[in-house]
C-alpha cells in the first residue's frame, strides 16, 4: 500500500484543560494525550516509557484519577481536567509530594518519578494516611528499574505528614480568621 492510499487522520481543533488553563490544539481526536502534552504544550513531566500503558512513566491525573496518557486519546481527555507534574507546584513552591520525594532521595534515574508522584498525589487525595501495604499496592503499576522502592514508600509517608501539617495550618488560620 502506498502513502496515497493510506487513510489520513482528520486533524481538528481540540480544547484541553491542563493545569488550570485552557489550550487549543489541532490534532486527530485519536492522538495520544501524551503527544499533545509533550509536543504541543511542552509539558515534559509525563514521559514516554512503553507506549502501552504498562510502565506508568506517562501518568497524569484526569479528573483527579491517575491515567496513562500514552493510551488515553485526546477525545477522551477533552472537557476533563488534566493535571501534569508541572501543575502540582513550582520550582520555588513545590507540592508536598514533590518535596517529600526530594527529601527522601526517592530517585536515581528519575524516569519513573512522574508516574510515582502523580499516583501518590491521587492516593493521598483519596486516603490522607495510607498504610504501607496500600502505598505499595497503589504504586505497583509504576515500574521503577532503579530499585528505590523503599525510598519511594518513605516519600509517600512523608508527603502524608507534610500534607497533614499543611491542612492543620490551614484549619488554624481559618479558625483565627473567625475569632
Amino acid at each position: 500500500m502506498n502513502d496515497a492510499s493510506k487513510p489520513r487522520a482528520v486533524v481538528t481543533p481540540l480544547t484541553l484543560n491542563v493545569n488550570g488553563a485552557t489550550y487549543a490544539v489541532s490534532a486527530a481526536a485519536d492522538t495520544p494525550l501524551l503527544y499533545l502534552l509533550r509536543n504541543d504544550l511542552a509539558l515534559n513531566g509525563p514521559k514516554f516509557g512503553c507506549g502501552l500503558g504498562e510502565c506508568g512513566a506517562c501518568t497524569v491525573l484526569l479528573d483527579g484519577m491517575p491515567t496513562r496518557s500514552c493510551v488515553t486519546t485526546a477525545r477522551v481527555a477533552m472537557g476533563r481536567e488534566i493535571t501534569t507534574l508541572e501543575g502540582l507546584g513550582t520550582r520555588t513552591a513545590l507540592h508536598p509530594v514533590q518535596r517529600a520525594f526530594i527529601e527522601e532521595q526517592a530517585a536515581q534515574c528519575g524516569y519513573c518519578l512522574n508516574g510515582m508522584i502523580m499516583t501518590a498525589k491521587a492516593l493521598l487525595d483519596r486516603d490522607p494516611d495510607p498504610s504501607v501495604e496500600t502505598i505499595r499496592r497503589e504504586l505497583s503499576r509504576n515500574l521503577c528499574r532503579c530499585g528505590t522502592h523503599v525510598e519511594i514508600v518513605r516519600a509517600v509517608q512523608r508527603a502524608a505528614q507534610l500534607l497533614a501539617t499543611v491542612e492543620t495550618a490551614a484549619v488554624a488560620q481559618r479558625e483565627g480568621e473567625r475569632a
